[in-house]
């Protein structure tokens, strides 16, 4: 019997960076057992290309990932979410839909490589420890017991997992 795919909205103000990475390695890690999605409050006509230009880097497609409105995934067509994580504090403090499916919910504070003033190799290094952030906080959130946890018992540990940092 194979196992129900739960299905993952990463929220941030642009939807150009961060909830893109987001998107991009929960659908190569998790596989067959996650649909991950990413959205934004306020979201650009583009990506950020560093972003493309890191996801490449790691031979991870990029075709088909673009910037969008949260308000794709509340409409009565939307998929059923299981998950809405917010990575930036300003999205975390915008007043959000009733999301259908009733997702557990979590803000998972990401520092905005975009914000970054620098050079170049700055900001590209101010991405990819973003990407590596994501990446460790979203191999523990796939390895939850998703099967023998209760909601209450999700919500607490997806938002441990947020206010985890790296070491």
């Amino acid at each position: 019997m194979q196992d129900k795919i739960h299905r993952v909205l990463f929220l941030s103000r642009r939807n150009s960076a961060r909830s893109i990475l987001a998107e991009a390695l929960l659908n190569r890690d998790g596989a067959g057992r996650f649909k991950a999605y990413s959205a934004g409050v306020l979201p650009p006509t583009t990506v950020e290309p560093v972003v493309f230009e890191l996801l490449q880097s790691i031979r991870l497609p990029t075709a088909g990932l673009r910037s969008k409105h949260y308000r794709e995934f509340s409409t009565p067509e939307a998929p059923d979410l299981d998950f809405v994580f917010t990575l930036s504090d300003t999205a975390a403090g915008e007043p959000m839909p009733e999301w259908p499916g009733m997702p557990v919910t979590a803000h998972w504070s990401c520092p905005d490589p975009v914000l970054l003033d620098g050079k170049d190799w700055e900001k590209k290094q101010a991405f990819g420890k973003v990407m590596t952030e994501l990446e460790r906080r979203l191999r523990v959130f796939a390895n939850l017991p998703f099967s023998s946890l209760d909601r209450m018992s999700l919500k607490a540990h997806v938002d441990e997992i947020g206010k985890s940092q790296a070491p």
